[in-house]
This record gives structure tokens, C-alpha cells and sequence, in this order.
């Protein structure tokens, strides 16, 4: 990619405590108007990576640019082009989501009409202006993670960070979280998103880097990572009447690997299924079966983290 694109740019970033690496050597990059997701296991170095990407934690090596700017714990001017928001709830319950706002968004320098337009735009944003005015010690757990995330967008910032947002919520609130998020990736701001939800990272990402014990394992869009460990397609097809024989006519379609029949159903194995799906009913169905029904079957990240790390992503 052309550097001149890339809003972030971080190279060979090193964090140890004691004799622990718990960052080594990561290296990765975000387009402007890109959303890429860190995707690992709890304790896999991701929030240590972003902790020094936004200028929190001293890194013992490697560098980081924001927006063309070097980063590092003081450099103010690179912080101002990130929002980001913690793990941790970084509010103050005792205070209404306008207080919260109003308070916040004086710390990153707004005032006067500037800060009011901000703060009434994001209690929009995240659907909390109807409760502007109520304590947020009565707010819902998603609430307050949607508050926690308006904080983070307040200024503006060119990429949102993201450390696991939906941690600890219920399924609504979650799904609320993710559509704000989405709608933020489709008007086209850059966000790093850390998760250790497979489907979080497939909603949402347009690149996925695959941390564990503090390395990047792989990289890139989901066909890419799957491409990568060579799985193919899945296309079942239930059908009735001679089975053999329409597994024999489907094999000869290209792309498909392989076919096999049980119980009624035949498994194809196939490179694209939903590009040859129409082929392969076809063959099928000049076999002599009747296609009573077809279910496609693609791999997921889950399958490409298992084959990298040998673990489920919640180990």
C-alpha cells in the first residue's frame, strides 16, 4: 500500500514485563477509512499493542505514526488524531451522559458552541439522548459502553480504537454497539477494533490480524486468511433419486474438489461456492435428482485460527 494512505503505521513493537513478552515484534498497518480488527484470546498482547499505539504505555522497541506524526507517550499532537476507548468503563457515574460529555470534551480542548454542537451530536449518535439528563450509575451496562464510546468520538479523532466494547453486555446492547460502530465504518472513519469475537471481527473488519502470546500470526480480509490455509467451500445438497450418480455429474464442475454422498445428502467440496452454486444444482439435477434443498457452508475465522494456533479463540 502507499504509505501516503495509511493513517496508521506501526513496525516492530516490543513490550516485555520482567521476562514476559507480552508484545514481540508487531507489525501492522490501517488505511484511512479502514476498520482492522486485532482478533486473539484474552492475555493474547492486545491491549498492550494498543496502549502503545495510542501513547499510553512506553514501548521498549519499535515505532508508531499516527496521521504522519510520530507517537509516543508525549507527543500530544499525534494522541489528538485518536479517540480511544478502554476496555474499562472511563466515565463517572454520579454525573448525567451530558456532564460526562461536557467535562470530557473540555479536556480535548472544545468550548463555547463548538462544544455544545459536539456533545448533542454524539448523545445522538449513540441513541442516549433521551436519558441525557439521568444520573449513569442508572444507565444499563450497554449504555454506559455506549457513552464511553461517544466520549472517544467527541473530538473528531481520525481513528477510533476500539479495546473490546462489547465486553460484558447483553446480546440488545451489544448489537446496538456494533451497529454504531458499523454505521461509523460505513461513513467511512478509521477504526482499530480488538475483540476475541470471531463474529465481531467478520461483521465489522475489512482486515483481521490474528494475535496470540504476542505475535502477529496472519493477516488480511477473511478470503484472504482462508485462502491462506488452504479450506475450501462446503455446498450440501439434500436431495432425492440417484445420488451416486449426481455426485459423479457435480464432480465434474470446476472448482469442485470433491463430492461425497450420505444419508441422503450429498457434501461438495468446492473453491467459490457462490459463484458455481447455479452449476452444480444444475449437474446435480441432470443426474436425475430432485434438489430439495441447498446449504452453503464457508469457512470462518474460527477455522483459521484453530489451524494457526491449535486452539479455540476463547482458550
Amino acid at each position: 500500500m502507499d504509505e501516503s494512505k495509511r493513517l496508521l503505521d506501526c513496525r516492530g513493537l516490543h513490550k516485555h514485563f520482567g521476562d514476559r513478552a507480552a508484545v514481540d515484534g508487531v507489525s501492522f498497518h490501517i488505511a484511512r477509512g479502514e476498520t482492522y480488527g486485532l482478533l486473539g484470546p484474552n492475555g493474547a498482547g492486545k491491549t498492550t499493542t494498543i496502549s502503545m499505539i495510542c501513547g499510553l504505555l512506553e514501548r521498549d522497541g519499535g515505532e508508531v505514526t499516527v496521521a504522519g506524526r510520530a507517537m509516543d507517550v508525549n507527543a500530544v499532537e499525534a494522541k489528538s488524531a485518536i479517540g480511544y476507548v478502554p476496555q474499562e468503563l472511563a466515565i463517572y457515574p454520579d454525573l448525567s451522559a451530558r456532564e460526562n460529555l461536557r467535562f470530557f470534551g473540555r479536556l480535548q480542548r472544545l468550548t463555547g458552541p463548538v462544544l455544545k454542537e459536539r456533545v448533542e451530536a454524539v448523545l445522538a449518535l449513540t441513541g442516549l439522548d433521551d436519558r441525557a439528563d439521568d444520573h449513569v450509575e442508572t444507565y444499563s451496562g450497554g449504555m454506559k459502553r455506549r457513552l464511553n464510546i461517544g466520549i472517544g468520538l467527541l473530538h473528531e479523532p481520525q481513528l477510533l480504537v476500539l479495546d473490546e466494547p462489547t465486553v460484558g453486555v447483553d446480546p440488545q446492547s451489544r448489537n446496538a454497539i456494533l451497529e454504531a460502530v458499523d454505521g461509523l465504518r460505513r461513513e467511512g472513519m478509521s477504526i482499530l477494533y480488538t475483540t476475541h469475537y470471531m463474529e465481531e471481527a467478520e461483521r465489522l473488519c475489512d482486515r483481521v490480524g490474528i494475535i496470540d502470546e504476542g505475535h502477529i500470526l496472519a493477516e488480511g480480509t477473511r478470503r484472504e486468511l482462508v485462502a491462506l490455509i488452504g479450506e475450501t467451500d462446503k455446498v450440501e445438497l439434500i436431495v432425492s433419486g440417484p445420488l451416486a450418480a449426481a455426485a459423479e455429474a457435480v464432480r465434474g464442475v470446476d472448482g469442485v474438489t470433491g463430492a461425497s454422498v450420505a444419508d441422503g445428502v450429498i457434501e461438495v467440496s468446492v473453491r467459490g461456492a457462490r459463484g458455481v452454486l447455479a452449476e452444480i444444482i444444475s449437474a446435480a439435477a441432470s443426474a436425475g435428482v430432485a434438489v430439495r434443498s441447498v446449504e452453503v457452508i464457508e469457512p470462518d475465522l474460527e477455522a483459521v485460527f484453530l489451524h494457526l494456533t491449535g486452539k479455540a479463540l476463547r482458550d
